[in-house]
């Protein structure tokens, strides 16, 4: 295994849009939500295990989630969990966990991933993420991985990319363009030059800090600054003074969409990011009605196109439901028509207003 590669799984989020299960105290990185015996974040860190080695995978977080990282994650070392003191969006997480590596290995060519993405082909993922690792390797690249677009998904960032211009089936990207409506995904999925942003990246260590020092100035003199603290005992009241003072902004917006060195590399690895109750229903076994059910005992009636999950030992009865979300948690019962799914995130935030933050 190349001793300079190098991986960060990004671990912070709170996966509201999987409420009631994905909850403060334990999102969904830390949940089995697809029912497989192992939780998200353990995936993710098992597929990375098979071509990087284990010292050189980390995991950036929230304070409040290291003791979970601690447990689901046994044999990562203590001091490859970094801590964030508040949540200020990605581009304080890689500038971060960029120069804590630098420090360490200023040869470093880094992979950063999200830790509740679902990869299917995992074998085609090694492939991808290898050649990712090489054609970064003392080149001025920052390269992102675009999945195929298998339809006019308006949940997606899209990237378009100069199809003429090759290197290694890598090319050089020319727009990003946030979620779009129906109509321009439409368009997009038709001209065939465009691809879903997966939100995985990977660049040489000093690529990246270069581009936080031109693009975003004041990020990279904050963490310079703070890098002398990493990897000592006054760390984390270094890095908490630090966050106090970063925007809060995504690597893309921070970088990505700035920067003219931009690259993309094409790929088809079964990938979902498991943004949604209706993505977990797509990626997971279904019986002959179309119900995928992720549970210990339900009895289905006459029911069809539902996504069942319980975390409780209760019997559940469904009959006569057709493409609903039924979600069943110890305290928390959620009943949603499928295609309004997307409103889950207004209902946590009604139940926050109106009932205070006890189920949240």
């Amino acid at each position: 295994m190349n001793k300079h590669a190098y991986v960060v799984i990004m671990a912070g989020g709170i996966g509201s849009r999987f409420w009631p299960v994905s909850r403060t105290d334990k999102p969904k990185q830390f949940l089995d939500i697809l029912n497989t015996g192992k939780t998200l974040i353990q995936h993710t860190y098992n597929r990375f295990c098979r071509f990087i080695r284990p010292e050189n995978i980390l995991v950036v977080t929230h304070h409040q989630y290291v003791p979970l990282v601690q447990q689901q994650l046994p044999d990562l070392p203590q001091a490859n969990i970094l801590a964030e003191p508040s949540r200020k969006n990605t581009a304080p997480c890689v500038a971060y966990a960029s120069f804590r590596i630098y420090k360490r290995d200023p040869h470093a060519n880094l992979i950063f991933a999200p830790a509740d993405h679902l990869i299917l082909e995992e074998t085609l993922f090694v492939k991808t993420c290898l050649e990712a690792l090489q054609f970064v390797n003392g080149r001025d690249a920052l390269l992102t991985f675009g999945i195929k677009p298998t339809r006019p998904d308006t949940g997606y960032g899209y990237i378009q990319y100069e199809m003429q211009q090759s290197i290694d089936n890598i090319y050089k990207v020319k727009t990003f363009t946030e979620k779009p409506d129906l109509e321009l995904a439409k368009t997009f999925l038709k001209s065939g030059d465009f691809l879903w942003n997966a939100g995985i990246f990977a660049w040489d260590v000093r690529r990246i800090l270069d581009a936080f020092k031109q693009l975003q100035p004041e990020m990279f003199e904050l963490f310079q600054t703070a890098s002398d603290a990493m990897l000592t005992p006054d760390e984390p009241e270094v890095m908490e003074m630090t966050y106090a003072q970063c925007t809060n902004i995504s690597i893309d917006y921070a970088i990505m969409e700035k920067a003219e060195n931009v690259y993309v590399i094409p790929s088809e690895f079964g990938w979902s990011d498991l943004g949604t109750w209706n993505s977990a229903y797509e990626n997971m076994p279904r019986d002959y009605l179309d119900n995928a059910v992720a549970a210990r005992d339900v009895l289905i009636v006459d029911a069809t196109r539902c996504m069942v999950h319980s975390s409780g030992h209760r019997l559940l009865v469904l009959q006569g439901l057709d493409n609903f979300i039924v979600v069943d948690t110890p305290d928390v019962l959620l009943i949603c028509q499928k295609d309004r799914e997307q409103e889950i995130k207004e209902y946590v935030a009604e139940v926050k207003r109106n009932i205070g933050e006890k189920y949240l």
